[in-house]
């Protein structure tokens, strides 16, 4: 008796649309069938029904569905690996036949919470579609990112501002998202008085719109602990010793959001804006369309 050959066997297994894949990762990423069909430029409708498709192929269910959100089961988060995996190779394959040559070195400009959430998977992406670029990152307060840039000494940065559009001209919001206080899991911190904070140094818009909201709602505080980078500032939330201000997509255990409790006030949103030199490049423009790309599908946490 013959047995089936590997070649023949793999030729009965069905392949994965990577249109259904794209949508599978976006809904996963969002947490939400209407966000993943803004991003996919779909109907609700038809991504529910990309889905179906998916799910039939693989005999699996992929999604928990839930009354505010979608949860992945254990078999998607099996596939959000592969999915990401074949997205990644398909894109870099087709650009190394279709997307043009781009050589040359672009100086990029960073915040600390940019540079630890968003820029790694960016110049990862960015590297297998164009691997002649060479990318000079500078990690910097945002205060002090434009004046390089206006020295020359940078081709793009990305800055937090305030929530209001700069009147400069020369930004271009790319992101919003919320600031919220954070404390730790079964820390009293946000019961001590006068209420102790953990913040960047002056200039940073973070600590401004903190502050600002502390001084509207009539609360004390003292300054129990400065950190120029995101990660001391969570790590002295940690240790219990202070509150701080910081982005909503950051909270994840230890920390937990405190809004709303001992008479916190909310403290609003921040901006991300993309800076241009004024003779940017090619390689400078197609890195700032993958940045672009990256934070226009950014999960937004609840």
């Amino acid at each position: 008796m013959n047995r089936p050959t590997t070649s023949s066997r793999r030729s009965t297994l069905p392949l994965l649309d990577n249109d259904l894949l794209r949508t599978f990762v976006a809904i996963a990423e969002s947490g939400s069938f209407s966000r993943a069909a803004r991003q996919v430029s779909r109907t609700p409708g038809a991504v529910s029904m990309q889905v179906r498709r998916l799910e039939e192929t693989l005999e699996r269910t992929l999604f928990l569905r839930e009354a505010r959100q979608v949860r992945l089961t254990r078999e998607g988060q099996a596939l959000l690996g592969y999915a990401r995996r074949i997205l990644e190779i398909n894109e870099e394959a087709v650009a190394r036949f279709l997307a043009p040559q781009v050589d040359g070195t672009v100086r990029l400009g960073v915040t600390d919470d940019v540079g630890t959430r968003i820029l790694p998977e960016v110049l990862a992406r960015f590297a297998r579609t164009h691997p002649a670029v060479q990318v000079d990152v500078m990690v910097g307060r945002s205060q002090d990112l434009p004046p390089r840039l206006e020295a020359g000494e940078l081709d793009l940065a990305l800055v937090s501002t305030d929530d209001v559009v700069t009147d400069k001209g020369r930004g271009q919001v790319v992101y919003t998202e919320q600031l919220v206080w954070a404390g730790v899991e079964g820390g009293t911190a946000a019961a001590r008085r006068p209420l102790p904070l953990a913040l960047a140094a002056e200039g940073c818009c973070w600590r401004a719109k903190a502050l600002s909201a502390l001084d509207r709602a009539g609360l004390a505080y003292r300054l129990a602990y400065t950190s120029e980078h995101t990660a001391g500032q969570e790590a002295a939330v940690t240790a219990d010793l202070a509150l701080a201000p910081l982005p909503r997509a950051l909270m994840r255990p230890p920390l937990r959001r405190l809004d709303g409790e001992a008479d916190l006030p909310p403290i609003g949103t921040y901006r991300i804006e993309l800076l241009r030199a004024s003779n940017t490049g090619e390689a400078a423009e197609v890195l700032a369309r993958h940045v672009l790309d990256r934070l226009a599908n950014l999960p937004r946490r609840a």
